[in-house]
């Protein structure tokens, strides 16, 4: 399939984006394995923080990634493409846009959790500002729109993977929540009734 030079540039931008993103995000996973470790629910072991365990996750990721990098057979129309693209972006910048909120609206408290557990820090804060005021879990969110709309720019087996596996960070939502209710006890209560966890309200 022929690359128009505005998908070129599409994807670079995606790409940028991503990348950018990630920095960001890896950052604060790397302040996070130097403060003292707070409230934990489910299986966290000390991998979480420890910098060989990101080294060799990272490792396994980008590979995985790059030799899945290969292009979907499907076949599209013109006008499709553009169509594609143009939702696409929609999703894709916007959903990473949203996982770069989040990320800075956490701050110090921002750290990486998985399916098997959540562990919160000592002297931990909840944050409900920013996009905390929209929905509980906007990080997720961006994760799952970012991830249609790779599919959607780059139609790829890699993106495909990505796309499916998105929702799988409901559970990891689900652990964060066992932690944050059992810290912060009432005023997690009151924030849950005030803010959707994934869907934002239309009106108040």
């Amino acid at each position: 399939m022929e690359i128009s030079p505005v998908e070129s540039i599409i994807r670079f931008l995606g790409g940028l984006f991503a990348f950018s993103t990630l920095a960001v995000v890896l950052y604060g996973v790397w302040r996070g394995t130097r403060r003292q470790v707070g409230r934990t629910v489910g299986l966290t072991g000390g991998w979480l923080r420890s910098a060989w365990f990101y080294l060799a996750a990272s490792a396994l990721y980008f590979g995985l990634a790059w030799w899945g990098w290969k292009p979907l057979p499907w076949t599209v129309s013109p006008s499709a493409r553009v169509w594609m693209l143009a939702l696409g972006s929609l999703l894709y910048f916007s959903g990473l846009a949203f996982v770069l909120w989040g990320r800075l609206a956490l701050g110090k408290n921002y750290f990486v959790s998985t399916g098997f557990g959540a562990q919160l820090f000592k002297e931990h804060q909840l944050v409900t500002s920013g996009p905390f005021a929209i929905v509980r879990h906007p990080m997720y969110v961006g994760l799952i729109l970012a991830a249609f709309g790779g599919l959607l720019i780059y139609i790829t087996w890699t993106m495909l993977v990505f796309a499916c596996l998105a929702p799988l960070v409901l559970v990891r939502a689900w652990r964060e929540e066992q932690a944050l209710a059992a810290e912060f006890g009432e005023q997690w209560q009151e924030y849950c009734k005030r803010v959707p966890a994934f869907f934002p309200r239309l009106r108040k």
